[in-house]
């Protein structure tokens, strides 16, 4: 095949030798490399395959083999693959060189590693710690690996966090958070302004850390589940169906179209419902209330659908190892085919109140803009790619159950506050004509799957485009059904750091609109 080729074809490309290149699923490739090599080769398959890093991360197998392994993984959309660079790294030697001067997009991801597993990533321009804080965590324990201890002394602290520093006359610095009022979760962001522009804004954030990745260690996979709906709680489904799904495919279990319709159908609600609720807060945030009012019983009439349906407003309990826990019968389908409609209407009469307003538009219109440029050298993903013109989304590209119905991805290319909020618009338009088209696909036999599937040891990426965008989960499980390592990724922790360029040259009053507009997770960045 012409990808086999490809692969194969790096080692000439880099100038290396690759030590194996191997087809683990339909979608799965991995590319084993020496450890001098790893670099290299990741340069060479993120110009080759355009793709920014979309995962980073490392095993501890000191205790059987006396290394860590490094993985390095990247999207292919032009061969619908996902490919992975791997290396080995002697525990005597724990460092690797670093890739983010040439890729930006592996910053967070390394900073990441070394504070996890104290594997220290050579030459990087950024080595501070990234929800590890320095003022409360001691140095030398790394809580990924598997000899971790908990119950840490405070002793031994770096101390404050090196924040950057903007200098000159009539620069004014201003330190905003990490606690908000209202219920807003934690975060600090500093603002350096000269007169009311923004000349630098410094994202720290971290503050909602619960060590989620080490939680999901030594559970079987049907606890995690729960867990995994708990990573991010308005992305509950999209994060337990990328889980089920790496399960599915590590343990060779086959989804019958009647449930993966049933799924699209909930990631869908959970799109609409997330949407429209940001749309609300884009007003909000103008100080247009009556919008953003009607936007709010417009998201309670999505929730108060969901669990009519599923027994849950936030769609948890929903999904399992093999398909759903439901049935979607004939009465639940005429149940969502009428709220879709009174929505329809309500929707169309929220757009009217918004685009008829010129205060509003004028707020929106040019404020917050990510450049296509900015955009793809951060390696941002979902939603807030799409309104810069960056086309990529995982239904149309990879879930193949988007291929059963009429699917158009929507774009934008301005990249600002009203591109986010139009392509929440188009975005919600196009998820109701696709719930249609699959309660078509679902017809009139049974859902719920009850089955048990038989733990095969192995591992297995599962990824679904959730509402902010791709929800990576990288599991690994033992031949009991126990989880050994789970590797996570929220679009936020792809998209919190261009919203800092965003907001350059906007006035600070601006910022909780830009903010809104991109609307990311402190929790599913924070982990």
């Amino acid at each position: 095949m012409v990808y086999q080729d490809l692969l194969k074809g790096i080692g000439e490309i880099c100038g290396i030798q690759l030590l194996d290149v191997s087809e683990r699923y339909h979608d799965e490739v991995y590319v084993s490399v020496q450890k001098e090599d790893f670099k290299k080769a990741c340069i060479a398959l993120h110009k080759y395959l355009r793709s920014p890093v979309m995962t980073q991360f490392a095993l501890d197998n000191r205790q059987e083999q006396k290394v860590f392994v490094l993985y390095c993984g990247f999207m292919s959309i032009r061969y619908k693959k996902w490919v992975f660079v791997v290396t080995e790294i002697p525990a005597d030697t724990a460092q690797f060189d670093s890739l983010s001067k040439e890729l930006y997009s592996a910053t967070l991801f390394e900073r990441e590693i070394k504070e996890m597993f104290g594997i220290e990533p050579c030459n990087s321009p950024d080595t501070r710690s990234l929800r590890l804080h320095d003022e409360v965590w001691p140095r030398g324990q790394y809580p990924l690996r598997k000899d971790f201890k908990t119950g840490l002394s405070q002793a031994n602290l770096l101390g404050e966090y090196a924040f950057a520093k903007v200098e000159g006359e009539g620069i004014f610095e201003v330190p905003v958070g990490p606690v908000h009022a209202g219920i807003i979760a934690p975060g600090h962001f500093r603002f350096s302004s000269a007169g009311e522009p923004i000349i630098n804004l410094e994202i720290r954030l971290g503050f909602t850390h619960r060590g989620v990745e080490k939680l999901f260690e030594g559970k079987n996979i049907f606890e995690a589940i729960k867990l995994s709906e708990c990573v991010a709680g308005d992305a509950a489904f999209g994060h337990s169906w990328s889980f089920c799904q790496a399960i599915e495919k590590n343990c060779g279990v086959t989804v019958p179209k009647n449930s993966s319709a049933a799924r699209a159908i909930l990631l869908e609600l959970e799109r609409m419902y997330n949407h429209v609720n940001d749309i609300g807060g884009i007003a909000i945030d103008v100080g247009f209330s009556f919008p953003a009012a009607y936007a709010s019983l417009m998201k309670e009439t999505i929730l108060q659908l969901n669990e009519k349906i599923t027994g849950s407003r936030y769609l948890k309990g929903a999904n399992t190892i093999g398909g759903v826990n439901f049935d979607l019968n004939e009465e639940k389908k005429r149940l969502i085919k009428s709220s879709l409609g009174a929505f329809a209407k309500d929707f169309e009469e929220l757009k009217n109140i918004l685009f008829s307003s010129v205060s509003f538009m004028d707020r929106v219109d040019g404020t917050g803009i990510l450049r296509k440029k900015t955009a793809e050298d951060f390696g941002v993903v979902g939603l807030c790619a799409r309104a810069s013109g960056i086309a990529a989304d995982l239904r149309k590209d990879f879930t193949g159950i988007y291929d059963k119905v009429k699917f158009h991805s929507e774009k934008q290319e301005t990249g600002d506050v009203l591109a986010r909020l139009n392509l929440r618009i188009l975005e919600c338009e196009e998820s109701m004509r696709l719930i249609e088209q699959f309660l078509r696909i679902v017809g009139g036999s049974e859902n719920k799957i009850l089955i048990r599937p038989q733990p095969k040891a192995g591992f297995a990426l599962g990824y679904i485009e959730s509402w902010r965008g791709p929800v990576l989960y990288w599991v690994k499980i033992d031949a009991q059904g126990f989880i050994e390592r789970c590797k996570i990724v929220d679009p936020s922790f792809h998209n919190w750091p261009a919203l800092a360029y965003a907001v350059l040259g906007n006035i600070i009053p601006d910022f909780p609109l830009c903010n809104k507009s991109f609307d990311l997770s402190y929790a599913g960045n924070d982990l």
